[in-house]
């Protein structure tokens, strides 16, 4: 297993930057991988405190940090609303610091904006969101901050593990299969 952490995503000229934290990186990756207009996304970490943390660290709820995806995109082919509609699909916003059996403060619900038009977005899109929803959104909206690749063994995890990983076929691919995604 490579524990190297992967690559700061490269951001062409002209597409943009969200983090979004929804729960387990590995299932929100899956998601967004497949969504026409997004070029790359990079699981990691933001949020915290702890300079360069590693997967073990964050797990350990000792960093302040979220799992993220950093999603760079192309505005012209996908816009940060329909983004967010698909992250507000994908995971329960409503429950704090946990997603299914997933629990801890890593795996908390949150929109990190790179700009203050992302902010904007972000939270008309929460308000609209909301009325898809009984209990109260508890997703947090916060600038970002440093953004920390997750070791290698993370990136693209559900597409090369989907076979030999328990947690692949019984959380992400019923979740890919509700969504109308790969599977």
């Amino acid at each position: 297993m490579d524990h190297t952490p992967a690559p700061t995503p490269k951001v062409p000229a002209g597409d943009e930057v969200v983090t979004l934290g929804a729960g387990c990186f590995w299932c929100v990756e899956a998601v967004f991988k497949q969504i026409d207009g997004v070029a790359s996304v990079t699981s990691g970490y933001m949020g915290g405190k702890v300079k360069s943390p590693t997967y073990q660290q964050v797990c350990e709820e000792d960093t302040g940090h979220a799992e993220v995806v950093q999603i760079v995109y192309d505005p012209k082919k996908v816009t940060l609303e329909k983004i967010l509609d698909w992250f507000w699909k994908l995971h329960d916003p409503t429950t704090l610091n946990r997603q299914g059996n997933d629990a801890g403060t890593q795996y908390r619900s949150a929109i990190f904006y790179h700009t203050d038009a992302q902010k904007t977005v972000a939270e008309a899109s929460k308000k609209a969101a909301q009325k898809d929803f009984t209990d109260p959104i508890v997703t947090e909206i916060t600038k970002a901050t440093d953004f920390w690749p997750a070791e290698n063994y993370h990136q693209d995890y559900y597409f090369l593990n989907k076979n030999k990983n328990g947690y692949c076929r019984v959380v992400i691919e019923p979740k890919l299969k509700k969504l109308k995604l790969e599977h």
